[in-house]
Formats: C-alpha cells, sequence, structure tokens
C-alpha cells in the first residue's frame, strides 16, 4: 500500500496516452503505482468557455507516485522509453 510517508513522486505530466503508457510500464513490472489528478476531468461542458466565447480547455494534471523503494527502478524503466 502507498502512503504519503512512504512514497515519492516519479513524474507529473498532462498527456493522458503518456500516463497511460507509464502506468502499463509500472504494472508490467510489478510496481506499484498511486496517481492522482488535478483539472477539468470532472467539469461541466458550460464551463469550459471564456468570457468572449472561446473553447478552453485547462489540461488535467498527472501526478504518479511510486513506493521510495521502487523510486530507481522506475526512473530507470522511464529513460528507457524516452
Amino acid at each position: 500500500m502507498i502512503t504519503i510517508f512512504n512514497r515519492k513522486e516519479l513524474i507529473i505530466t498532462y498527456s493522458m496516452e503518456k500516463q497511460s503508457k507509464i502506468r502499463n510500464l509500472l504494472a508490467e513490472h510489478n510496481i506499484d503505482y498511486s496517481i492522482s489528478t488535478l483539472g477539468n476531468m470532472m467539469q461541466s461542458h458550460d464551463s469550459n468557455f471564456s468570457s468572449f466565447g472561446i473553447r478552453v480547455n485547462p489540461p488535467t494534471e498527472y501526478r504518479i507516485y511510486v513506493k521510495k523503494q521502487d523510486y530507481e527502478k522506475a526512473v530507470h524503466l522511464l529513460n528507457d522509453i524516452r
């Protein structure tokens, strides 16, 4: 189980595709992870317009955390896919 006491932030990304690839890679190598999101995932459609009628879609932030003991292994895996 990952808690705020035993975790380390692995990466922050704004790409849904990238976070999905990273999560799959971690799962393939049996590395536990947790993810937190911040952004527009749950906003209503009406709130996506500015006062000038221009569509504004703020990006969703994905933060992926791993256990401190798995951090070095996870970083190594990420470096291999870059």
